[in-house]
């Protein structure tokens, strides 16, 4: 079973319940995204699948990220002239060969020149080509069709069950109305602000002639002893932007047909913001617990 799901956040909005009152949601795209890869136990030492979500231009994709969705990519400039360098130091030693064999026979130095350079080349073609077909066999890890290109990949744990294939489409089915989820997410950027708007301060007095201790923090120190700032006292910084995690959240509708995830209450991020939706806590210890279970016992 897949823990989570990649997604998108559309906005908020309001829909009436079976009693007739106001419930806050937020309208979320959850998917379909691919798997790009599969992690196992044996290989990569943990279970996991890479997800790819939303669509990306080819022309802005890299050529390493490309090769990893198994992508045939032409040569380069730099490879294509390693390769002539490559090919012409082998048909040079060829000609050195042939021109040793010739001086001890010299009615076959005409042929032996072209036979042995034409081999040589040959060679060393199929040598390069097996090589990168080697190469790209490691990277892509034998998926044999080319995926995406993606703006995101993300992994995603596996708790149980059988593994998705690569190429495998991963939808909102795999969520239910009235489940429990977590959703992952950025939280909006509010640049450098102060302890009342970053902590929630009061401020100082407003009177006495406190004209510039409206907003101030007041005294950081402790006294005299240990007679320095401790490490973590709250003062102005960075606000926002961080990974925040909202948990147990009620999904209230679904719509499969559009990809469409409603769910009760705010989540993190602006509009169009990624998210991972995530089983609750619950979910995935039972899933745990299970596929500890069924796994064959291993001796010491």
């Amino acid at each position: 079973m897949l823990s989570g799901l990649l997604g998108r956040k559309v906005g908020m909005t309001q829909i009436f319940g079976a009693r007739g009152e106001i419930i806050p949601v937020t309208v979320i795209e959850a998917g379909p995204c691919t798997v790009t890869q599969v992690k196992t136990l044996p290989t990569d030492g943990y279970e996991a699948v890479q997800l790819g979500f939303g669509e990306a231009k080819l022309k802005n994709t890299t050529r390493p990220i490309l090769g990893h969705l198994g992508h045939s990519l032409p040569q380069t400039p730099n490879q294509r002239r390693r390769q002539q360098i490559e090919q012409a130091k082998a048909r040079q030693a060829a000609r050195k060969k042939a021109s040793a064999a010739a001086e001890k026979a010299a009615d076959k130095s005409a042929k032996a020149t072209e036979t042995e350079a034409d081999e040589a080349e040959s060679t060393e073609t199929t040598t390069t080509a097996k090589a990168g077909a080697k190469a790209s066999a490691k990277r892509r890890r034998g998926a044999g069709q080319a995926l995406g290109p993606f703006r995101v990949l993300r992994e995603v744990k596996v708790l149980g069950g059988e593994f998705p294939g690569v190429g495998d489409t991963v939808d909102l089915a795999m969520f239910s109305v009235g489940e429990r989820i977590d959703i992952i997410g950025t939280s909006k950027g509010r640049g450098f602000a102060g302890v009342m708007k970053r902590h929630g301060f009061r401020g100082g007095q407003r009177t006495h002639g406190q004209s510039d201790r409206l907003r101030a923090p007041g005294s950081i120190g402790p006294g005299t002893t240990p007679g320095r700032v401790l490490k973590g006292t709250r003062m102005a910084g960075r606000m926002g932007n961080d990974r925040v995690t909202i948990k147990e959240l009620e999904i209230v509708q679904a719509d499969p047909e559009r990809n469409l995830l409603l769910v009760k209450g705010s989540v993190p991020g602006a509009n169009g913001g990624l998210l991972m939706i995530r089983k609750g806590a619950q979910q995935l210890a039972l899933a745990a617990r299970s596929g500890a279970t069924d796994a064959p016992k291993q001796r010491a």
